[in-house]
């Protein structure tokens, strides 16, 4: 995306490199949960009675796959359209995510293939259609849509979703199983109209609207997914329909112990080195940066300024939650496809995350600017912070006065109360970039 930027008076002086704390790298180490193989965990769960009795031969399922970053997505869907595949059924799988994918058919098969979820990789045929069949209406009047493909030509429907904390709002139910039925399969058409409905009682929409979905298709059984702090799946199981508003806030617990978070309460500046929709669904999870839509939400840390620096390769130029970031790179903002990223913030209705921040033309720039305009700290003080994105928090870069803060909140020799641990990974170095003003991380 070109843009044009006219250099001020104020940015030209704050270019002016300011003196900074030299950083280190250092590692959260955290508890691995992760099964020991997800495919098997898959043939487990389809050969439990409650489960392997509702696939029948000649049965046509359609497996809702959604954008999500899921590290196992392939192993899983693979394995599930196998089990399908033994037990005589003919699997097929259509994208469930909403208006993702730039809300056309094609763009979110891109989205699956981008995962590696092709016909030829899984085994089973990819239906894409931005098509939908009214199912009735919920609450004050919202109404709620199924894929047509999924709900015409299915006999079972089994969605595969990761169960977490939502990024815009806390209820009971949040991201998972009624969340995929409601505004994945309900394709762009209905997540616009779930969208309208007040963020404050989403998760109340988001449960109503799936036992709707529930009460009115096939929907067997569901594939939910728990990841540890590692992002490998910890738990990964299949959920009997009726069974989705009791087992999914349990999962969820799960889910919420198991969210990696910044190992500090605050910081001056928090470099993201690249912000996507595989990362997560707002772009960068508010959950690690703070940046909620709602201000009930309490923030896990407060951050003064947060700078983006890159988009993912996987997110398309989907810039979504590019707006909740204080500054950019022009290498980030080159990347960004417009009409993805603002069909994704119109369909949910959050306009501010679609906004530019303010834009410097290198890493160095923006750090520059950043530490320039801190309130109330000279630079060579800062608390700076860097990660890769939001969801990869076991190894960071800290500023040496940020890691002083950080191993006192964690606790003498770097163990948190929660048994956390917080190891350098050798010596505090500048902050240093190469000679295109990258950052050198």
């Amino acid at each position: 995306m070109a843009v044009t930027v006219r250099t001020t008076p104020v940015v030209e002086r704050s270019r002016q490199a300011p003196e900074l704390p030299p950083w280190r790298r250092v590692r959260q180490n955290l508890p691995h949960r992760g099964v020991p193989s997800a495919a098997q965990a898959v043939r487990d769960e389809l050969s439990k009675p409650e489960i392997a009795s509702r696939i029948r031969p000649g049965a046509r399922v359609a497996i809702g796959a959604g954008s999500r970053g899921i590290k196992c997505l392939q192993e899983v869907v693979t394995a599930l359209v196998a089990g399908l595949r033994e037990r005589g059924a003919e699997p097929f799988v259509v994208p469930a995510m909403g208006s993702h994918g730039g809300g056309t058919a094609d763009g979110q098969r891109e989205v699956l293939a981008s995962y590696g979820v092709t016909e030829e990789h899984v085994g089973a045929p990819i239906r894409a259609s931005m098509d939908t069949v009214e199912l009735g209406t919920v609450l004050d009047g919202v109404e709620v849509f199924i894929d047509r493909l999924a709900y015409t030509e299915a006999d079972l429907i089994v969605p595969v979703a990761r169960v977490k904390p939502h990024t815009d709002f806390r209820s009971d139910i949040e991201s998972g199983l009624h969340k995929m039925l409601v505004i994945g399969f309900g394709k762009h058409r209905g997540a616009s109209y779930v969208h309208t409905f007040p963020l404050e009682r989403f998760g109340e929409m988001i449960t109503a609207g799936g036992q709707l979905v529930l009460s009115k298709a096939p929907v067997g059984f569901g594939i939910a997914i728990v990841e540890d702090s590692y992002e490998d799946p910890a738990i990964i199981e299949a959920v009997p329909g009726e069974a989705f508003a009791s087992r999914e806030p349990e999962l969820l617990e799960h889910a919420k112990a198991w969210l990696p978070r910044l190992p500090f309460e605050a910081c001056d500046i928090l470099l993201v080195q690249e912000l996507g929709k595989n990362v997560s669904g707002a772009g960068m999870d508010p959950n690690v940066t703070g940046r909620f839509p709602l201000e009930s939400i309490p923030k896990p840390v407060q951050v003064q300024w947060v700078a983006v620096l890159d988009l993912t390769e996987e997110t398309h130029g989907n810039a979504c939650g590019i707006g909740t970031a204080d500054l950019t790179t022009r290498r980030a903002v080159d990347k960004i496809d417009l009409a993805a990223t603002y069909t994704n913030h119109v369909t949910a209705q959050l306009l501010p995350g679609a906004k530019l921040p303010l834009i410097a033309e290198t890493d160095r720039e923006a750090l520059t600017i950043a530490s320039a305009t801190l309130r109330r700290r000279p630079p060579e003080t800062a608390r700076i912070a860097w990660i890769k994105n939001t969801l990869e928090l076991l190894e960071l870069r800290l500023s040496e006065p940020l890691w002083e803060e950080a191993r006192a909140h964690q606790g003498d020799g770097g163990s948190s109360p929660t048994g956390k641990g917080l190891e350098p990974l050798g010596e505090p170095e500048p902050i240093g970039f190469d000679e295109a003003g990258a950052l050198l991380a």
